[in-house]
């Protein structure tokens, strides 16, 4: 189960921040030995050309990863052959970088605090539906199957199904859809699930509301998804509790 365990994100937006460099880097260097500027009229004849253009795409879908609409691709073409023909950048050397990073992390802070709105937006709504219930904390949930066997306790192992989704409806993980449940410690999860299963009964299947407060936060997952401040849904059923003892 790899959705659900807590990760420090910072890592990985700073990898994601070289790759990103790397491949502007590597999009020069295929750009100058292709030597074409018109894209319309590109022809995949040569291995080289392919290469390019993969090298192209890939770098394109970094560029869209980052929900960075509007690129000048003049100033873009502008700024790859200053640096391969040595010209006098436009920018001093010590701030390329440093801008590239600033105005990414402003693009995210951005995107985080529309999620943050959106997910209040959402539940703010949703806790007004018959059948949800909110608890003290603000998670959120509806009795989809209420269950007979034990309730699990922070400490033990519980073994589900669960399906999440974001509030929009897409699916960033589900063991449904494996057909392999998922077994996990209930502490080491995100509070939401930490809290909502222990309201549950073995045989008992629950749909929560998670805010972003009692999920990742501020953190982004791997992969996308799951964006800083988001709320998330899940849709969870609890086959089994076992103690930490009898976990094998």
């Amino acid at each position: 189960m790899h959705f659900i365990i807590k990760i420090n994100s910072k890592t990985k937006y700073i990898m994601k921040i070289k790759h990103w460099i790397l491949l502007s880097i590597g999009a020069a260097i295929i750009f100058s030995s292709c030597g074409q500027t018109n894209t319309k009229n590109v022809k995949l004849n040569t291995e080289m050309d392919t290469l390019s253009y993969a090298i192209g795409a890939d770098f394109g879908s970094n560029l869209k990863n980052f929900n960075l609409n509007g690129i000048n691709y003049d100033a873009f073409v502008n700024g790859l052959k200053d640096r391969i023909d040595e010209n006098e950048l436009k920018l001093a050397e010590e701030e390329i970088r440093p801008f590239i990073q600033a105005y990414i992390t402003k693009l995210r802070e951005e995107q985080a605090q529309n999620n943050l709105e959106e997910g209040r937006a959402f539940l703010e709504e949703n806790k007004t539906k018959e059948g949800v219930i909110t608890t003290e904390s603000g998670l959120q949930y509806e009795i989809i199957k209420e269950g007979t066997g034990k309730s699990p306790k922070e400490t033990d192992i519980v073994r589900c199904h669960y399906h999440g989704t974001l509030i929009d409806g897409t699916v960033f993980d589900s063991s449904v859809e494996r057909g392999d449940t998922a077994e996990f410690a209930l502490n080491r999860v995100i509070p939401g699930w930490t809290e909502g299963l222990q309201l549950m009964k073995e045989g008992a299947k629950y749909k929560f509301y998670i805010p972003t407060e009692l999920g990742y936060g501020q953190r982004v997952r791997p992969g996308g998804a799951i964006e800083a401040n988001m709320a998330l849904i899940f849709e969870v059923e609890l086959f089994e509790v076992k103690s930490p003892e009898t976990k094998n």
